[in-house]
């Protein structure tokens, strides 16, 4: 039990005491319960947690119990919890220019592109800031359409983009269904997915042959000359971290040069350490002609997000104004955090890190317990990105919660996480092991023995 009693503390990583912090924190949640208007969420079903304090890989509650963060929060923390060099630099920026039009240079947004052109493959040479991953890809999308004349995008199935308009139409979870109104003009298909294959494939060559097959023929069918684009999260996150298998990137660039459609590598969730890689797309061994950005890029200590952009769509644009635009693009303080997030992950070799735990710690302790529970169907992922996939019956794949929904045999599992003093990420039938790209060899240790006992619950319910 990781858990820290309450009684066992007398101040909080802020130095305030446990007593103030709970006074605060039950303020907060008064004051949420009254005023707040909270996202996916039917308003009177939620109880909202409060959160008194943070540090590194740990969060502490509104009871003041320490909770290992093995979410990121919404697997946005990648270099941990109030890094001290990344307050500094907010702090800095503040004292020397809080906020200034886009349309003016300032020294730190030009940094930020420099930092973030220097790690992206290929002739990716230009930066547009957004707010968030969102506006990224509804911006993305919209440079495509206008640089080829087109309107219609492919997206795939299990796959989130965002919650805006276009983002959420592009998305192809459940989550789009209550927005969806099919005049969009995006165009869904299946992905690669071996364990619960579309198309029967036996193997990742097969998946990867027959994946390829069924976009190109769909591309055929609805007309490839009226495709803008394509987006692809080069590891698909919240949808269930399916890594694609070899060949299959590679094989999306090909039909894209073929037919001249624009390909996005959607990199809000994957991109800056998280997978082991500044970018996962390199895993692949391609270069898209845009990637969106957002979350790890300065840990969401200030909302920033962007589109990299090739020399061919910046090129579009030379003389002919791009028709988008933010009050608040590279807003100074989102982007001095960037500065100092991208050089405290090249210092502290936090990439490294997090390929290093992934490969060695991480990935073969999810693999011991998939050897040791019964209710895990599969683990996969790369680097400090990781789902468990929870099952019933692993002959038939029998989901412990429905596709789109929960279970109360996953919520009784996920309750016996926090019990445990572990914060996890969970979606449907999965726990997502996501921590910070910083945690330690201990700290995942500690993560997955709590997950170990926690799973027993799971496994309860295997064959019922």
């Amino acid at each position: 039990m990781t858990t820290i009693a309450p009684q066992d503390l007398d101040l909080l990583p802020t130095g305030q005491s446990l007593d103030d912090a709970r006074a605060e924190g039950e303020r907060a949640y008064e004051l949420d319960r009254a005023h707040v208007f909270h996202s996916w969420s039917a308003q009177s079903q939620i109880d909202p947690k409060p959160i008194l304090a943070s540090e590194g890989s740990y969060v502490w509650d509104g009871a003041g119990n320490r909770l290992l963060d093995f979410a990121s929060q919404l697997v946005n923390i990648n270099i941990g919890h109030q890094h001290p060099k990344v307050i500094a630099a907010i702090q800095d920026q503040a004292a020397k220019l809080c906020t200034i039009a886009p349309q003016y240079a300032n020294d730190a947004r030009s940094e930020a592109a420099r930092l973030i052109t220097e790690r992206t493959p290929g002739d990716l040479n230009k930066v547009f800031f957004t707010n968030g991953g969102a506006d990224a890809n509804e911006h993305a999308i919209r440079m495509a359409r206008h640089h080829t004349g087109r309107y219609k995008v492919l997206s795939r199935y299990r796959s989130y983009h965002g919650g805006t308009d276009t983002a959420i139409n592009l998305t192809g979870d459940p989550r789009r269904w209550p927005n969806d109104y099919g005049n969009s003009g995006v165009v869904h298909f299946h992905g690669p997915f071996l364990y619960r294959s579309q198309f029967h494939a036996e193997n990742e060559q097969q998946e990867t042959e027959r994946a390829l097959a069924h976009l190109d023929q769909l591309i055929r069918f609805e007309g490839p000359d009226s495709f803008a684009a394509i987006i692809l999260e080069s590891v698909p996150g919240t949808a269930g971290v399916m890594v694609p298998p070899p060949g299959y990137l590679a094989g999306v660039r090909e039909i894209c040069d073929r037919y001249g459609i624009v390909y996005i590598a959607d990199e809000v969730m994957a991109g800056f350490g998280r997978t082991g890689k500044w970018f996962a797309v390199e895993h692949f061994d391609v270069v898209p002609d845009l990637i969106t950005f957002a979350k790890g890029v300065n840990s969401g200590y200030v909302p920033l997000g962007g589109i990299a952009i090739s020399e061919k769509i910046a090129a579009t644009f030379a003389n002919r104004p791009f028709p988008g635009g933010l009050t608040y693009s590279g807003h100074p303080l989102a982007t001095a955090a960037a500065v100092a997030t991208i050089n405290v992950m090249e210092d502290e070799r936090i990439v490294e890190n997090a390929a290093r735990i992934g490969s060695e710690i991480l990935g073969p302790g999810l693999r011991g317990l998939a050897d040791r529970h019964p209710s895990i169907g599969e683990v996969r992922g790369l680097g400090v990105l990781w789902a468990i996939e929870l099952v019933t019956d692993r002959a038939t794949k029998e989901p412990l919660a429905p596709y789109g929904s929960s279970s109360p045999a996953m919520n009784e599992t996920i309750a016996a996480c926090k019990a445990g003093g572990l914060l996890p990420m969970a979606n449907f039938n999965r726990i997502h092991a996501v921590p910070p790209c910083t945690v330690t060899e201990a700290e995942v240790r500690e993560g997955l023995a709590i997950l170990d006992s926690v799973l027993d619950i799971a496994d309860s319910h295997v064959g019922s």
